[in-house]
């Protein structure tokens, strides 16, 4: 752990914002759909440690209330890209080379699909939610799990382990299990923690457009677009929501980082 700085920080920023998530549940300041218009825009102060924003709202309490709904989200949106995105990617890799072709044509259309795009078209037809939301993202970001899987696992059946389980007639599912999941574990991680920060970048930016968590339910997103007008007034209402999704990001990112140098023997031998 003292090597690797990437899976401590990582592992610190995460536990941050779940800790907080996990807070909101027992506990917040204030109820955060509460409106005090008296104290509007308020500086931060010990009655209000974050202080409030234009109606009055604690903004500390959105703030652990909107981590449980951004991070939600995010977990959602994980299970659903790993779930396509690995499928897709070891199936199109053992497909015949003709309907494996197909396959990645179909990857590669989605892969061009823009996550917001298509969270507005799916808005359009059955209007703004999060579920709407968790789909459109899962979807999208799937199809690039199933392009570096697919590379990964192609690599894998061209391997001479592998060549010699066929000889041995082991079947696809065998080899699927036995050979191929435990030699992309390391890529999984780090693929499942990239797709957790694009989530939740992805979903903030929904709920910024109106398209993803509805109100009154509070989001850092939808938080970012409520203060936006305010920004001359008072820009540090901003400033916390936008921060609550650098740090949850970034650690992400370097949790990924971190999983893949911890897991990899190759990077492990270059650091040694």
């Amino acid at each position: 752990m003292n090597q690797n700085r990437n899976l401590f920080f990582g592992l610190i920023m995460v536990g941050f914002s779940a800790a907080t998530a996990l807070l909101s549940v027992l506990w917040t300041p204030y109820d955060p759909l509460e409106i005090n218009p008296d104290v509007s825009l308020a500086k931060p102060s010990w009655s209000h440690l974050l202080g409030t924003d234009v109606l009055g709202r604690d903004v500390l309490s959105n703030l652990l209330v909107g981590s449980r709904t951004t991070l939600i989200t995010a977990f959602l949106v994980v299970i659903i890209t790993m779930a396509l995105g690995v499928t897709a990617g070891i199936s199109t890799a053992l497909l015949p080379k003709r309907v494996g072709r197909a396959a990645i044509y179909a990857i590669d259309i989605v892969l061009a699909l823009p996550a917001v795009l298509f969270a507005i078209v799916l808005a359009a037809i059955y209007g703004p939610s999060t579920f709407t939301a968790v789909i459109a993202i899962g979807v999208a970001t799937s199809a690039a799990v199933a392009q570096v899987t697919r590379r990964e696992v192609t690599v894998i059946l061209n391997s001479d382990y592998v060549v010699a389980a066929r000889a041995c007639n082991s079947s696809k599912t065998r080899i699927v299990l036995r050979h191929i999941l435990p030699n992309i574990r390391a890529s999984l991680f780090v693929q499942a923690s990239g797709a957790a920060a694009i989530a939740i970048l992805a979903e903030s930016t929904l709920s910024y457009l109106g398209l993803g968590t509805t109100p009154p339910a509070p989001s850092w997103g939808r938080m970012l677009a409520s203060s936006q007008q305010y920004l001359i007034i008072d820009p540090i209402v901003a400033l916390w929501p936008g921060l609550a999704i650098i740090v949850t990001v970034l650690g992400f990112n370097l949790l990924g980082d971190g999983l893949r140098e911890s897991l990899d023997p190759t990077l492990r031998k270059s650091r040694s």
